[in-house]
């Protein structure tokens, strides 16, 4: 594993300093080699706010209880005192840099490039300047020269502006989110029924997956994936209710191939298996 990191005045505690609109107080950055996988948990979380960027790979985060994979060209922002819990696995081939700090002005900073305090994952795009910046602030950390506490301090803000500037071009250059989103829904319409690689649909498009996911649930109310499984449920009910088929039949129509993985999955979802279903829904000698 590759691990190199500064820490303000070479101190590893972590503090929460309102002398100064904003106080870097350490950086460091992450790489996996052979060791197969590294977690963090913080159960209380820190006294100060965590940028971690994905420049390579991908990662695995914990938030309210539910994993989420961050992948290369998004940051995770950390508040003060919240749970943290995520997982680099070798396989994912993870290179991370991250960044701890603190003061007084930190929410008009973060919120006026753009950073909102609601959301943990956000885009910024992948650039070499972010590791450059990011090396620069820990060489800066480890060698403690004259003033760097305000050279840091300044080298962050440049990361957030290059971060703001991202999110404004990645907005100009995707056009209409509604009518993307749209398009999406209309194809998963289409081809709900096989399988449907919500990372080859992004990738198609050129846009993030995590982006994607995003924007799609802020639009529908729902992920990709809860939409195509509605959208499978739908016409499972419809084809209960409408024709003879039966459970393997349907199963396969709507894109399952094992009809127990189909009932389990319907149950889940309808609160009953298929068969009660459709005992309830239509008389017994329409069946």
């Amino acid at each position: 594993m590759y691990i190199n990191a500064g820490y303000l005045n070479n101190s590893r505690k972590d503090f929460k300093d309102n002398s100064t609109p904003l106080v870097v107080g350490s950086c460091g950055t992450y790489r996996l080699k052979t060791r197969p996988k590294l977690p963090t948990y913080w159960q209380k979380g820190r006294r100060d706010y965590q940028i971690l960027y994905v420049a390579n790979g991908k990662t695995h985060f914990w938030f309210d209880g539910r994993e989420e994979i961050v992948s290369a060209g998004y940051m995770v922002l950390y508040k003060p005192e919240e749970i943290q819990k995520y997982v680099y696995y070798l396989e994912d081939n993870p290179e991370v840099f991250w960044i701890h700090f603190t003061g007084s002005d930190v929410k008009n900073i973060l919120a006026y490039h753009g950073i909102s305090l609601d959301e943990h994952v956000f885009y910024c795009g992948v650039l070499p300047d972010y590791k450059a910046l990011f090396r620069k602030i820990i060489q800066e950390l480890q060698l403690c020269r004259y003033g760097y506490e305000d050279y840091i301090a300044s080298l962050f803000n440049d990361i957030l502006l290059l971060v703001d500037r991202q999110q404004h071009e990645q907005k100009k250059a995707t056009g209409n989110v509604q009518e993307q989103i749209e398009r999406a829904a209309a194809y998963f319409n289409e081809n709900y029924n096989t399988k449907i690689s919500i990372d080859d649909y992004a990738e198609s498009l050129h846009i993030s997956t995590n982006w994607f996911i995003h924007n799609f649930k802020q639009y529908t109310g729902m992920s990709p994936a809860q939409y195509i499984l509605s959208l499978r449920m739908v016409n499972a009910q419809s084809l209960l209710e409408r024709t003879t088929y039966n459970i393997k039949e349907i199963s396969e129509i709507v894109g399952y191939e094992n009809p127990l993985y189909f009932s389990r999955v319907f149950k889940k979802e309808i609160g009953k298996s298929p068969a009660q279903y459709r005992k309830e829904m239509i008389p017994t000698e329409a069946v």
